[in-house]
């Protein structure tokens, strides 16, 4: 009956906190009153929607592995096509939508240790309901694939804690789990990762019958399920375009998304009608579409760009509905950074302003494995006494000022302190590192650094001990790094260049230069130490958005193991303290206040995500989803 209770009163607590998280976050973001109301609506009609720079969609198959883990592909492409379980998102709020998504609200029982899921009535493009089955062909995947699912963490939630999954009837599965978990961390971090997966697509050959895989309809957890979807996986992902033998390979399978037919049985809004390899995307409406919001413009078009000047001068030719404003462009700055500012006059007439800042921290890895300065890049990057010199020379103030044109909010740990929350402490809400040149220097002179100002630091009191450099840090060793990142931006570029410069004023060395941002998260991979293991910064310029893992909890990308721990950072504290905001149900203070000290990654000002660019004729975008999702489907024009 206690336990019962608990259980009972986490679900209250979800609903409270959800309505607290909404409450704070309306003060903060109402929209701009520049944003035009009313006009008489008409159906049909465009939308053409610009791309970040260098950012195309390039993987469609949602079982993905950490490559191919980004908003551009899931928020921005694949959700279109394909629906999550759980839609997340109401308003401008990162909150859980019942009314959009594919399942009822899950029910909790055995005192937190299993949850049943059923599915509402929806169909597929092909006819086909999505049912429990589709869901189990999901969990079948995770369990026998969880190491090429980009979200797994090692023993923290599914599938590592699921002892078995039961297909009750066509609609209802239940999941029973081998501890009882935190509700709202569970069905925001857990449940929100999974997309049912059609009997279509459980095949293991061209031209094989829908379902003739046997991944959907085995045992959960048995040796020949898994063999059955290790088989599906290694097809589908084939056809998508990845080839597990060859995981950095070029995806010679774009060109096929529009075309092949395993990729047009939906359960989304929209359809793909075609697709180029640069990444111009181009959709049509669902008309088998079961879902509450029927779309009313007739085709959404993402264009790809290469830089920001040939989308703005896109945008000043009239060929884009949506598009955005580089930073490097605004002209006079706001005054605050969710209030848009005076608008481009060569744009205002056509185009209304609205700041997009998304559920997200900006930040990026050290690779603590990492061999590069002469195999002491990930010795150096380990001493928590470095990290603190490093960042005590961001000055993110002066960055939202000077490049962020004041569109920026700060990032001082690994909680979104913007917009308002209920998830931050008030002690993250203020920097523990504010900059501080005269500390950085001193941090490196008191545990033995030569400090040359714009020259390279070296080590003269190697090894481990009082004044020291570190353990396993030699005599001569230099503060000599490489940071990749990606290009296109140029408000990324001048970030880059401040933060280098900064840096250099302590003699810490930071070579720069840039790549596709697919290049750079493709080599922003967790290595095992060792000599092909040396990358060392890594800067794909847009941090973490909490999606789908909604509650920022951090287990993705802090915990030890985590497949989007690209740092490989390890902390046996840090692990412990997620660990209770997932399972006890503990708040997130204790996780964010450590971890904000102890500096896992370097935390940047985090910029707008977007300054969007709107037609003036376009209704229905306003209020922004938060999560980035792509939801054109709520759009329509006015005369």
């Amino acid at each position: 009956m206690g336990t019962a209770a608990k259980v009972a009163g986490a679900l209250a607590s979800l609903v409270l906190l959800t309505a607290a998280c909404s409450l704070s976050m309306n003060a903060k973001s109402a929209p701009s009153s520049a944003v035009p109301t009313g006009g008489t609506p008409i159906r049909g009609g465009t939308v053409t929607w610009a791309e970040l720079p260098s950012d195309p969609p390039n993987f469609i198959y949602p079982f993905m592995p950490s490559s191919f883990f980004s908003a551009a592909n899931i928020s921005q492409f694949q959700y279109m096509m394909y629906r999550p379980l759980y839609w997340f998102g109401t308003g401008n709020q990162p909150t859980l939508n019942l009314s959009e998504s594919l399942a009822d609200a899950p029910s909790y029982s055995n005192g937190g240790k299993s949850v049943s899921i059923t599915v509402k009535h929806v169909m597929w493009s092909n006819g086909e309901a999505v049912d429990a089955t589709d869901v189990m062909n999901w969990m079948n995947m995770w369990h026998a694939e969880k190491v090429n699912w980009a979200a797994y963490v090692p023993n923290v939630g599914m599938p590592d804690d699921v002892t078995s999954v039961r297909v009750n009837n066509p609609s209802t599965l239940t999941v029973n789990l081998s501890g009882a978990v935190n509700p709202f961390w569970f069905t925001y971090n857990m449940l929100s990762q999974i997309t049912p997966l059609p009997e279509a697509w459980d095949i293991t050959h061209s031209g094989a019958a829908s379902g003739s895989g046997g991944c959907g309809t085995g045992a959960y957890g048995t040796a020949a399920t898994d063999a059955k979807c290790t088989s599906v996986w290694t097809y589908m992902n084939t056809v998508a375009g990845y080839n597990p033998k060859e995981p950095g390979g070029t995806n010679n399978s774009l060109a096929t998304y529009a075309t092949n037919p395993l990729w047009q049985v939906v359960d989304g809004p929209w359809h793909l009608t075609s697709f180029h390899p640069d990444g111009r995307a181009a959709f049509a409406p669902n008309a088998s579409y079961s879902g509450p919001v029927q779309a009313r413009i007739s085709s959404f078009v993402e264009l790809p760009f290469t830089d920001q000047s040939s989308e703005l001068n896109s945008l000043v030719g009239g060929k884009l509905t949506m598009g955005y404003l580089p930073i490097g462009d605004v002209g006079k700055p706001s005054v605050s950074a969710r209030v848009a500012g005076p608008n481009l006059p060569r744009l205002a007439s056509n185009y209304y302003l609205v700041p997009f800042y998304s559920w997200s921290i900006n930040y990026f890895p050290y690779n603590f494995n990492s061999a590069g300065d002469g195999g002491n890049a990930g010795k150096i990057f380990r001493q928590l006494y470095f990290r603190q010199a490093m960042q005590y020379l961001v000055d993110q103030p002066r960055i939202i000022t000077e490049v962020d044109k004041g569109y920026g909010v700060p990032t001082y740990g690994p909680v979104p302190v913007e917009p308002a929350n209920p998830f931050v402490s008030p002690q993250e809400k203020s920097n523990s590192y504010p900059y501080n040149r005269s500390k950085a220097i001193e941090l490196l002179k008191s545990h033995g650094w030569k400090v040359v100002t714009r020259g390279i630091d070296s080590c003269i009191k190697p090894g481990f001990g009082t004044g020291a450099c570190g353990a396993g840090i030699p005599a001569g060793a230099k503060l000599d790094f490489n940071l990749q990142y990606a290009s296109g931006s140029i408000a990324l570029s001048k970030r880059m260049s401040a933060e280098a410069s900064s840096w250099a004023s302590a003699g810490i060395k930071v070579n720069l230069s840039q790549a596709s941002f697919d290049t750079v998260i493709r080599n922003a991979t967790a290595c095992i130490p060792g000599p092909s293991c040396t990358w060392e910064l890594q800067n794909w310029g847009t941090g973490w958005i909490f999606a789908p893992d909604f509650y920022p909890t951090g287990e993705e990308f802090f915990s030890t193991g985590g497949v989007a721990n690209y740092g490989s950072f390890s902390d046996a504290t840090n692990d412990k303290n997620i660990l209770a905001t997932t399972y006890s149900g503990a708040n997130l203070f204790a996780y964010e206040i450590y971890l904000a000290k102890q500096l896992p990654a370097i935390f940047q000002d985090n910029p707008a995500s977007y300054i969007w660019e709107i037609d003036k004729k376009l209704r229905g975008v306003v209020p922004l989803n938060q999560l980035v999702n792509n939801d054109p489907e709520r759009y329509y024009f006015v005369k």
